[in-house]
């Protein structure tokens, strides 16, 4: 009997994710730098002082900049962290529980993030 588990038609099992998750991290890593320059440009050319930092986020698009940043920071550690879950632990339990409490985390800290920003 000859193994045909090769080539095209080969049968191929798992989640299919991970080319999209590659490109997302990869966006989000640019959308990352983008923000840190844009912080970088505007500590370099500005004050240091509180009031120049309140003053610059106290512009919407500033905020809106922000949360998408610290939006993209989440799904990015969402997908390195469940990638390790996924690899390292075995017992499905287990790893089911430290998928939802990761993403538990991350839901709460994006909220925080939100509650901070449009506060100031």
């Amino acid at each position: 009997m000859a193994n045909n588990n090769i080539g095209p038609k080969r049968l191929v099992v798992g989640a299919h994710y991970g080319l999209k998750d590659w490109l997302l991290q990869r966006i989000t890593a640019v959308i990352m730098i983008i923000f840190t320059v844009i912080l970088l440009v505007a500590f370099l050319l500005g004050d240091s002082t509180y009031d120049s930092w309140a003053g610059l986020f106290s512009n919407q698009i500033m905020k809106l900049v922000t949360f998408l940043a610290i939006a993209s920071l989440t799904y990015h550690a969402w997908v390195g962290i469940r990638d390790i879950w996924m690899d390292y632990i075995k017992p499905v339990a287990i790893r089911l529980t430290l998928h939802v409490l990761t993403a538990l985390w991350l839901i709460a800290c994006l909220s925080y993030t939100a509650q901070i920003l449009w506060r100031v």
